[in-house]
């Protein structure tokens, strides 16, 4: 236990240290919200990496997923790192980079507002951030609570309790370079972190060969009746698992938290270079994450998982590790969890300070005002969500992956695509915008609250927040076809940022001659 917790506390005084640190960085809107737009390849990489990959996807999707999919889970964490962070990079970051510099925006819904010259616009996806990204953050506590009650027998209202304030603590006080600091930091802890737990889970059944071999035995026949399944190339289900890759890795290009981390990078170089780090990252962590969760059957039954949920599965194969190696996960999962809590404040409190409060109620709102409120409403976004994670702790409401699957499925299904095609098509509309919007965030709506009343492919978040995405491609062209064409100087305008001329170095560039 006084291992576990020097560690724990050595941990927290870093994270508070880099956030005092940062004070200087956090004076002006710019700088808290987006480090000023000067930040280096290695810091953006692994804040992009680290808000992606949170304590939900180690604890509850690598735990259900691993169950449902065995070994063939490993496919999503490939996924997540080609398509979730290489093609991310590649296909927005420079333009999100270029556009959003262009128009002086700080959040998505500022995009979106002078993109298509509509207030209302940026209203409406100020909302939709501020109501979906709550059950996300309430998601993050559940996961990070079973894993300090295993290592510490700690009440789990002291835990979200603990990881609220500290997170809150500095990312007040240093803004987007202290959460970009820390999230490098964490990264690190990271990939140490699940390198040595797959490690130690591996040799648990005699190494690699032994583990597979042993899962090969596993049978359950409510899932398949082929012998092997668990152990197979795609599993019991190829289909659920293609779903589950879609929603990832495709759904992370349409949320906010995520794309604002291109707002940011310092030069178009720094985006090639994060684009190979990010990617490394998350093959090593989601990779590693999803491998692990599919030898989950290997340390609990079917029955236990029955009583226990399937958030307990992972908790359950790594209890029986060293007091350093447990506090290790711990740590690491804490790492997560706190990169992606406090990527989600900050996103979630600067748009409904930008984008609706000074949009609606205070269009002259001073700077510091703004600032003050920002961090008001950091303090106000972390209170909902604990007491919301309580809540759903208590009364058994949902587990973590349905909690994500909504938010991800609806954020996803309203942005990406009118994100996607405002940064490449002059041709959409505003008109195909505000359709989409209230397709991805009411579909969602309506699976929460009339599941049963789906087709079956479509009752699990997961699966139809997929869905969402994939018809937002189809709604925007097909809706900016029979409305109104955007105007030829606004449009003209926005992609002028692409052709702009600069002057570099010789070194940069082959003389013509």
């Amino acid at each position: 236990m006084a291992i576990k917790l020097t560690m724990l506390i050595v941990f927290f005084a870093v994270m508070i240290s880099v956030g005092l640190y940062c004070r200087r960085h956090a004076t002006d809107v710019n700088g808290f919200v987006l480090g000023g737009r000067n930040v280096g390849p290695w810091l953006t990489a692994f804040a992009y990496g680290t808000t992606y990959f949170s304590a939900v996807i180690f604890v509850g999707y690598a735990g259900q997923f691993g169950w449902k999919f065995g070994v063939a889970s490993t496919w999503i964490g490939i996924g997540n790192a080609f398509i979730g962070s290489l093609l991310a990079w590649v296909i927005l970051g420079r333009r999100t980079r270029l556009m959003t510099h262009h128009f002086d925006s700080a959040t998505m819904p500022e995009f979106f507002g002078a993109r298509f010259d509509s207030q209302s616009l940026k209203v409406t996806a100020s909302l939709i951030i501020f109501i979906f990204l709550i059950p996300y953050t309430a998601s993050l506590y559940n996961g990070l609570s079973r894993l300090f009650g295993m290592a510490f027998n700690i009440d789990y209202t002291v835990c979200i309790v603990i990881m609220a304030v500290l997170t809150g603590m500095y990312v007040i006080a240093g803004g987007y370079m202290a959460t970009a600091i820390n999230d490098f930091i964490q990264g690190i802890i990271m990939l140490v972190g699940i390198i040595a737990v797959v490690a130690a889970v591996l040799k648990t059944n005699g190494g690699l060969a032994g583990s597979l071999s042993a899962l090969s035995q596993v049978k359950d026949n409510t899932v398949s009746t082929d012998p092997g399944t668990f152990a197979s190339f795609f599993g019991p289900d190829p289909l659920s698992l293609l779903g589950v890759i879609l929603l990832t890795s495709l759904g992370t290009w349409g949320l906010p938290q995520m794309v604002q981390k291109f707002y940011s990078i310092k030069s178009e170089d720094d985006i090639g270079k994060g684009t190979v780090i990010s990617t490394i990252f998350a093959i090593i962590v989601a990779g590693g994450c999803y491998f692990l969760g599919g030898f989950g059957r290997l340390f609990m039954t079917a029955d236990a998982v029955k009583v226990t949920g399937p958030d307990s599965i992972i908790p359950t194969m790594l209890s029986g590790f060293s007091p350093i190696l447990i506090g290790l996960i711990v740590i690491l999962v804490l790492s997560a969890s706190m990169s992606t809590l406090s990527s989600l404040v900050m996103a979630s409190s600067s748009t409904l300070t930008l984008d609706f409060i000074r949009t609606l109620f205070d269009k002259d709102m001073p700077e510091k005002k703004q600032l003050l409120t920002i961090r008001l409403l950091i303090v106000v976004f972390i209170l909902i969500s604990v007491v919301i994670a309580v809540f759903q702790y208590k009364a058994n409401v949902t587990f973590i992956a349905q909690l994500m699957g909504i938010s991800w499925g609806a954020l996803a299904g309203s942005f990406l695509a009118p994100f996607f095609f405002g940064l490449y098509s002059k041709r959409t509309t505003k008109a195909s915008v505000f359709a989409c919007f209230a397709f991805g965030s009411l579909l969602m709506i309506a699976n929460l609250l009339f599941r049963s009343s789906f087709p079956v492919l479509l009752r699990s978040p997961i699966n139809c927040g997929a869905f969402a995405m994939l018809a937002g491609f189809i709604i925007v062209p097909l809706v900016s076809l029979f409305t109104k064409k955007p105007d030829k100087q606004l449009v003209d305008n926005a992609f002028a940022c692409y052709d702009t001329k600069v002057t570099v170095s010789a070194k940069y560039v082959l003389d013509e001659n």
